[in-house]
């Protein structure tokens, strides 16, 4: 017989344990090399933990257990083969079926009998009643009856007492459930609660006009989507402002080592997505360097990979600036949380067409605030205000200062 036993893998480095989130197949299944077999939930990602070989598997931890890297979690015989289908089994429980529906009317009587005792009248409340509860702002449904076939009488109404404050409704649903946090959501509330107590978190706020953006995309989206097979987005603009600004403002590319402060000379930007186990930040490297083309293929690529759940933690290692779009939510204004190690998070928000003064006239422009969030330790004041201006005037004139003048040759059109 041959056995093989399927050791958790290494996630990535620094990664010593996981946790079992979920087993996709049942004790005795038989599975198909490279089949996900379970999610397990690391410090930094959720994955799937694919079959090694075909066989029936046997299952050796359970879920919700945390089992460490190289650990054997099942067994998988090689040797069994693949079983026909389960179509005899249905076939059997479907011919057992019309035993199980030989009905029994004995009760019917009982219930008839009981039938008859209610009426129309049953908890309705007499003219007199009905004044008093409406007075006192008790409903019917509130008060048992105590009259002839369960009528509310006037003194069932005078005795009924309002319900206290904070009571839940008859027949409310008072049920709760309690679920243990995945290892990722427990690793994600450590890391931002130590983001608020060992950090000097401030916020600055700006707005940007996104009527320029607007034109751009509506004049060239359909011969952009045609020639490159993507959509042309707002976080390309947004991603290639803030590369620009962290070139004018290097310390806002930069992160504290104890009493040193490391500079980066590249930009890896952290781009916020929400996946279906929570949020994400897979990294573009070296954004400095890509074009708009380059931003979005490669934001659809780590998008898919993120919703897909094939995301790698190499993939959201690392990073240098992190930007976030709360506004996908429709979400007017946040402080956003710095992504530690880093020191400065951008926080994007919704769009909308509001009023403002533009050469002392009042004009309808589309408008988004943005906001920054930054460790004081090592970024002023002036160097964080700065960096959002440079980021609002690159979104607010993007033909001047992310296209060289150029908008077809910026598309690579």
């Amino acid at each position: 017989m041959s056995i093989l036993e399927m050791k958790v893998p290494s996630p990535g480095e620094s990664i010593t344990e996981v946790e079992i989130a979920t087993w996709l197949v049942q004790d005795g299944d038989y599975v198909e090399k490279d089949q996900p077999i379970a999610e397990v939930d690391s410090d930094k990602a959720t994955l799937e933990l694919p079959a090694e070989q075909s066989g029936i598997i046997t299952l050796k931890a359970e879920e919700g257990e945390v089992v460490q890297v190289g650990q054997v979690v099942c067994l998988i015989d090689m040797d069994a083969a693949k079983p026909a289908g389960s179509a005899a089994p249905a076939e059997e429980k479907t011919k057992e079926e019309p035993k199980a529906e030989v009905k029994k009317e004995e009760p019917a009587p009982v219930k008839a009998e009981a039938a008859k005792t209610e009426t129309y009248a049953s908890q309705t409340p007499s003219p007199a009643a009905k004044k008093i509860l409406d007075e006192k702002g008790i409903s019917a449904s509130q008060v048992q009856g105590s009259g002839r076939d369960g009528r509310i009488t006037k003194d069932d109404a005078v005795t009924a007492s309002v319900p206290a404050m904070g009571s839940a409704p008859a027949g409310g649903n008072r049920a709760q459930t309690t679920t243990k946090l995945s290892v990722l959501r427990r690793k994600i509330a450590a890391r931002l609660v130590s983001v608020k107590n060992e950090t000097a978190m401030l916020t600055t706020f700006n707005e940007v006009d996104m009527s320029e953006i607007f034109r751009i995309r509506k004049q060239y989206k359909e011969e952009f989507a045609a020639k490159h097979g993507i959509g042309l987005g707002f976080m390309s603009f947004f991603t290639k402002a803030v590369t620009r600004a962290l070139k004018l403002y290097p310390d806002v590319n930069a992160s504290i080592d104890g009493d040193f402060k490391i500079n980066y000379d590249f930009a890896d930007i952290s781009i916020a997505v929400s996946g279906p186990k929570g949020l994400m930040v897979p990294v573009l490297r070296n954004a400095e360097n890509m074009t708009l083309r380059g931003v979005e293929a490669n934001i659809k690529d780590l998008a898919t990979k993120v919703r897909d759940g094939k995301i790698t933690v190499d993939e959201m290692t690392g990073g240098t600036f992190t930007i976030t779009n709360g506004g996908t939510f429709g979400s007017m204004m946040s402080t956003p949380i710095i992504n530690p190690p880093q020191s400065a998070i951008l926080g994007m928000h919704n769009i909308i067409q509001r009023p403002v003064a533009v050469d002392g006239q009042v004009v309808i422009r589309p408008m988004m605030y943005v906001a920054m969030s930054y460790d004081h330790r090592i970024i002023d004041g002036k160097e964080s205000v700065g960096f959002l201006v440079a980021v609002k005037e690159a979104i607010d004139n993007p033909v001047e200062f992310l296209m060289d003048g150029d908008e077809r040759k910026a598309l690579e059109l």
